[in-house]
């Protein structure tokens, strides 16, 4: 029968060392210089085969296209409690219906018009810029300036 080894005084114990080299090897064979890159040196298609991805968020449009779209999304939402209303009611005359539910509708419509219509009246007239200086002195003298040296040193000087 053999004896467990036992640590020596002022020695490592040999399980540890044992580790510690385990250790050292497993580190000095990543430092082992090997190649983490790679340059594929063919030229890229100009049009590839994938098709387009459609990205997330609103398509482009113009800021009236925005605009008009946000009215009818607020308009689409406010008839969802009246249609879950008729559900319910059941019976209910669709002349009436029309009437009373539909004006509400065309007057946000015509509003929505009118004031994108009075944006665009604001938005091509150009503002009045009127600036305001006081007395003003133009001066139009030349001024020479000479520059010599490792330090700069400017002395300008105006002309008599």
């Amino acid at each position: 029968m053999q004896l467990p080894e036992q640590p020596v005084a002022g020695q490592p114990d040999p399980i540890v060392r044992r580790n510690a080299d385990q250790l050292m090897a497993a580190i000095n064979e990543i430092q082992i210089e090997k190649a983490t890159s790679y340059r594929d040196p063919t030229t890229l298609p100009t049009v590839g085969d994938t098709p387009p991805v459609p990205q997330p968020g609103q398509p482009p449009m113009s800021q009236w296209a925005t605009d008009a779209s946000g009215v009818l999304k607020a308009i689409s939402v406010a008839s969802l409690p009246v249609g879950g209303a008729l559900w319910i009611v059941g019976q209910v005359d669709p002349w009436a219906l029309g009437i009373i539910f539909g004006s509400p509708a065309v007057a946000a419509l015509a509003v929505a018009r009118l004031v994108a219509k009075v944006k665009d009246a604001n938005q091509a007239t150009q503002p009045v810029v009127q600036n305001y200086y006081g007395n003003v002195h133009h001066d139009t003298r030349n001024v020479t300036s000479t520059t010599r040296g490792v330090i700069a040193n400017n002395r300008n000087q105006l002309p008599k």
